[in-house]
């Protein structure tokens, strides 16, 4: 777990490291996943250090480009196994984190995981994005949502903006090329009050995994139509 530190101290260029209590808590968490793993399908990389390098690095590399150092509220639409909430819950502890998942069987691991590790501010959901996003205590609750969850831009934004507040931020973990998908994404991004501001992409260390941020800001209210009944989104894209 010892490159963990080093990574982090790299992509914030020296203003924050990891302690070895944090290190023991990455420790734990593997330890955990690859034991639940064994029961249920919650990762198909189980390998120490290909967990490490594709989901706690691959988790961690959005604090290169977003500022993490504040109390901000994130919520993980999707989270599956916790990523990547878990990963940025244990390396930046005074983030407000949210754990969203429509499977209550890994709703019920990640509360394990947040009361083993001991993870203040951290809760895990069970629902639909559909439903959550029609929630008055999540609707535009959050300053920042973020997805590792695969599916075009189109799906995902309706999923996700309309859990963020005015001049919060929708910041999806994609792969390296996604220009035509944002273009094709263009119309839903702005009928549901976000603008993409910027796309930041990168190379995950020693190695040739690629990993695109394209940066959604919440520039007006979701209108209250979005998100609709569950099934369309995904069925009838905007």
């Amino acid at each position: 777990m010892e490159r963990l530190r080093t990574y982090v101290e790299n992509i914030t260029n020296g203003s924050h490291t990891l302690t070895d209590q944090q290190l023991e808590q990455f420790d734990k968490f593997y330890e955990m996943l690859i034991e639940q793993n064994k029961v249920m399908n919650l990762t198909a990389i189980t390998d120490r250090d290909d967990v490490i390098l594709k989901h706690f690095i691959d988790s961690l590399a959005l604090a290169q480009y977003f500022d993490l150092s504040k109390n901000i509220s994130v919520i993980d639409v999707g989270t599956g196994a916790g990523f990547p909430g878990i990963p940025l819950k244990i390396a930046f502890p005074w983030l407000d984190i949210t754990l969203y998942d429509s499977l209550n069987k890994r709703i019920k691991f990640l509360l394990n995981v947040i009361d083993t590790l001991s993870l203040k501010n951290c809760t895990a959901l069970h629902g639909r994005a559909e439903d959550g996003g029609r929630d008055d205590f999540l609707r535009e609750h959050f300053d920042l949502a973020v997805s590792r969850a695969v599916a075009n831009m189109s799906v995902l934004s309706e999923y996700c903006l309309p859990f963020v507040k005015i001049n919060g931020y929708f910041i999806p973990y994609k792969t390296e090329s996604i220009s035509d998908e944002l273009e094709n994404a263009k119309k839903a991004i702005q009928t549901l009050g976000g603008n993409h501001e910027k796309t930041v992409s990168l190379t995950l260390p020693s190695s040739d995994i690629g990993r695109s941020f394209p940066f959604i800001k919440k520039i007006k209210k979701t209108p209250s139509i979005y998100p609709r009944k569950a099934g369309i989104v995904s069925k009838q894209p905007l």
